[in-house]
């Protein structure tokens, strides 16, 4: 057991192992792993029996979770996928923001809570989890399609203004509140006018500090960082590489803090934009993930920490109007905004389902309203209830949507007497379910890569059967293209191999670099066909011994093919 006299190893340990089964729980209940680490989070929380983490530590940990999540969203933001959609993902973003606070500022007086108070519960209910809606678009390879870039776009312009908000919100109830002079700034310029500047006086200050740290993160940042990637990139060591990466996330949030008075939020932000426009920005992105998603877990175990679930009690009305806002006030504005741009009825039921949440953000906005004395601790509550909600009865909404837009496109829905409904469009045909191959005695490909890609070439030259299993709608069409019969979806789980006949097959080539989701599939693969000869890659020994003890025949490593090559090409093999 823990001793008691190290809180920090205590929190980490037992927030970690806790996480990590109710995330498995929540897992094999088809549910998002965070909404396992809420509960988590609730369990060792202040509110409930049994052992109760060290809040204040939390929070500090959860503070290194907010900068690395945002550090991630940097990472990610592609302004060439925003431009592509930003005829609508912009102006709709927008309009659904400030019609989704509209709507919780009007829960807000009801409850009787000043506006200010108000105006930060619907800024929080009005932004949607980017986990969330990332992990069901994959879930459905939709992430490439028109309406997922649309949703991705979307909350892009939702996650640029909380962040926009993030650095205003401090600076309004600071100047609000008259306790603007403890920045040292203000106090210095308030000093020297030997007057208070007032509300207009902060904001301009907070916008010039802010334009300060953008102006060097723009001029010095984006010429600084990655020349310090690239050269340690050049020295070899992974290690080391792995390191800077983590320095500049962690030293640049820090630095926009202490040097600028901007929240470390922006500052992870604007590290992961200038990184993400260096080509090492993929492997920035690999190399930090574990560490990102370990404090990502943190994150949202110390929120969880912060609920009372007895408002579930105490507070069940106001609970059901948070719900109704997030799942079907957003969802209604959205599917409006959607149709008034007058796109495709799919599109705009695939991007209201995606809203139909709260997350990450929210959790940030209600943290700082509580800490800065505008949101009441029963608004903290009831945006993490709706959130934790939400989260679970998004899947629903999406099975739902798929139900729904399957039934629209099917001609059997068309009322009698009415003409045969056209054939769907491409987008709608991907929502029907893949129906198993008709072949036998034929080859399974896992991945088309480069190695899958290769692969495939070969076979189609030499006529012979076979199918391909991808999760990449980009690599799934061009495989289409090409006249190759391809089966959506990860070859690690037991449905896409089953679709893709693997009791019949001949032959598996798993052709994925990642070895932990090679052996998952040569596992499952194994027990469905004992028979079937099974090839797979690998990038060092360990890895090729772990895959022939799941069951595969041959395991080629690309090190040592090379290296024959080599030898091969100057006849000294």
């Amino acid at each position: 057991m823990v001793p008691h006299d190290t809180p920090l190893i205590s929190t980490i340990v037992g927030a970690l192992v806790l996480a990590f089964i109710l995330g498995a729980i929540a897992n094999r209940l088809k549910l998002p792993p965070l909404v396992g680490y809420l509960i988590a989070g609730i369990f060792v929380g202040p509110h409930t029996p049994g052992f109760v983490a060290d809040e204040s530590l939390a929070k500090e940990l959860s503070e290194i979770g907010v900068i690395l999540l945002m550090f991630g969203v940097g990472l990610h933001f592609s302004l060439k996928d925003l431009l592509s959609v930003k005829t609508i993902a912009i102006p709709g973003a927008l309009v659904q923001i400030g019609c989704a606070t509209g709507l919780g500022l009007g829960l807000a007086m009801l409850l009787g809570w000043n506006i200010g108070g108000g105006l930060m519960f619907g800024l929080a209910l009005s932004v949607a989890s980017t986990v969330v809606l990332i992990k069901a678009l994959q879930d459905r390879h939709m992430i490439q399609s028109e309406r997922g870039r649309i949703a991705v776009g979307w909350l892009i312009v939702e996650d640029l203004a909380m962040v926009l908000a993030l650095v205003l919100i401090p600076a309004l109830a600071a100047a609000t509140s008259g306790a603007h002079a403890t920045d040292p700034v203000v106090a210095a310029i308030e000093s020297t006018l030997n007057t208070n500047i007032g509300v207009v006086g902060i904001l301009a200050v907070t916008v010039v500090k802010v334009a300060l740290f953008v102006g060097v993160m723009l001029v010095v940042g984006r010429r600084l960082i990655p020349l310090a990637l690239h050269y340690t990139a050049h020295t070899g060591s992974r290690e080391l590489f792995r390191l800077a990466v983590l320095a500049i996330a962690l030293g640049v949030a820090a630095g926009a803090a202490y040097l600028f008075g901007v929240s470390l939020a922006l500052g992870a932000f604007f590290a992961g934009m200038i990184l993400s426009e260096s080509e090492l920005s993929h492997r920035a992105a690999e190399e930090t993930l574990p560490l990102r998603d370990a404090f990502a877990v943190l994150f949202f175990v110390a929120v969880g920490m912060l609920f009372d679930p007895s408002i579930l009690l105490r507070e069940p009305l106001p609970i059901l109007a948070t719900v109704l806002i997030i799942i079907l006030g957003k969802s209604i504005l959205a599917f409006g905004i959607v149709m008034a741009f007058r796109m495709p009825v799919h599109t705009a039921v695939i991007v209201a389902v995606s809203l139909a949440q709260v997350g990450e953000f929210s959790f940030i906005l209600a943290d700082l309203g509580v800490g800065l004395g505008i949101l009441p601790e029963a608004g903290r509550n009831l945006i993490l209830a709706g959130a934790i909600i939400s989260i679970i009865l998004n899947p629903l909404a999406f099975w739902a949507a798929d139900k729904f837009l399957v039934r629209r496109a099917s001609p059997a829905s068309q009322p009698p007497g009415e003409p045969t409904a056209p054939a769907p469009v491409a987008a709608e045909i991907e929502l029907v379910p893949v129906a198993p191959t008709a072949l036998s005695n034929h080859t399974i490909v896992v991945g088309f890569g480069r190695v899958g890609t290769v692969l495939a070439e070969r076979f189609l030259s030499l006529n012979l059967p076979f199918i391909v299993i991808e999760d990449a709608e980009d690599r799934a069409n061009a495989a289409r293209r090409l006249g190759i019969p391809v089966v959506p979806g990860n070859a690690a789980g037991s449905d896409a191999l089953a679709l893709a006949g693997i009791a019949t097959a001949r032959s598996l080539y798993v052709a994925i670099p990642n070895a932990f989701e090679a052996g998952q599939a040569i596992e499952q693969a194994r027990k469905a066909n004992p028979g079937v000869m099974i090839a797979a890659r690998a990038h060092s020994d360990e890895e090729a011994e772990y895959l022939k003890q799941l069951g595969a025949n041959h395991v080629i490593m690309g090190e040592r093919e090379i290296a024959l090559g080599m030898l091969d090409r100057l006849g000294e093999a």
